[in-house]
């Protein structure tokens, strides 16, 4: 399974990623699901994926076109004039790379190979936007009403950035809330692992402002976790308590 959060922000985009993925209990394994470019001063791309692994990986090496000789490699994210054309060539990428799979399997490879996928990004003269992008090819874009897109295992960590975001907020409280909404998925499901990638793109810098992968042993992550747990502990106690001595009609 997957965790990935894409949030806007006033002061730009913040992204997180898990690393995850497995077969079974015992066949866990690590990839990066997390990618970017960028053409300094000129635009900043960054693309999450969640779903089938073969298809994912896929898409990311037709965008790069690994599969040519690297003197014939063109990257198309790097050539669309707006996101929005970006959003349109990187879904018709994953629409058809599906349909090569399904084809080559046939009818009982039905939902096998489906992926979804976040992007982000800004071009020189053009707002941030943020885009989720379905499997069928079609996408929606990141408004003021729905200013953060998850992917995956997203039910965990949901609730807590309803809670906690605000569009104002800086980029350092951002990443606080995204850790805590990764923490609680951790804490909740085995196919969401460490390491997290996260990926931070100011507004106008038109490059990425701040990478980082954070490792399970990472001292800031230890802090973070343990804190709101204790956090959340010594809220519980603060509630009133349940009024048992109120007579029932």
């Amino acid at each position: 399974m997957t965790y990935c959060v894409g949030m806007m922000l006033d002061a730009g985009l913040v992204l997180m990623s898990d690393t995850r993925t497995n077969s079974g209990v015992d066949n866990i394994s690590t990839f990066r699901k997390l990618f970017h470019w960028e053409v300094p001063g000129e635009r900043v791309v960054a693309l999450m994926t969640s779903g089938n692994l073969a298809t994912t990986q896929a898409v990311v090496s037709k965008i790069e076109e690994r599969f040519k000789l690297p003197s014939e490699r063109h990257n198309c994210v790097l050539e669309a004039s707006t996101m929005f054309q970006m959003a349109g060539i990187v879904g018709k990428t994953l629409r058809e790379t599906i349909a090569e799979r399904d084809a080559d399997v046939g009818p009982q490879a039905a939902g096998q190979f489906g992926a979804t996928l976040i992007l982000a990004g800004q071009i020189e003269g053009q707002e941030p936007r943020l885009f989720m992008i379905y499997p069928e090819g079609n996408f929606i874009e990141g408004t003021l009403d729905t200013p953060f897109f998850q992917i995956g295992e997203t039910k965990y960590g949901r609730p807590i950035i309803l809670r906690g975001y605000d569009r104002k907020m800086a980029f350092e409280d951002a990443v606080k809330l995204l850790m805590v909404s990764f923490d609680s998925t951790l804490k909740a499901n085995l196919s969401v692992g460490m390491p997290l990638d996260l990926v931070v793109i100011g507004r106008d810098d038109l490059s990425i402002k701040y990478e980082r992968r954070i490792e399970a042993n990472d001292s800031w992550y230890r802090v973070i976790s343990a804190s709101w747990s204790d956090s959340l502990k010594a809220a519980l106690d603060g509630l009133p308590d349940f009024p048992f001595h109120i007579a029932r009609n």
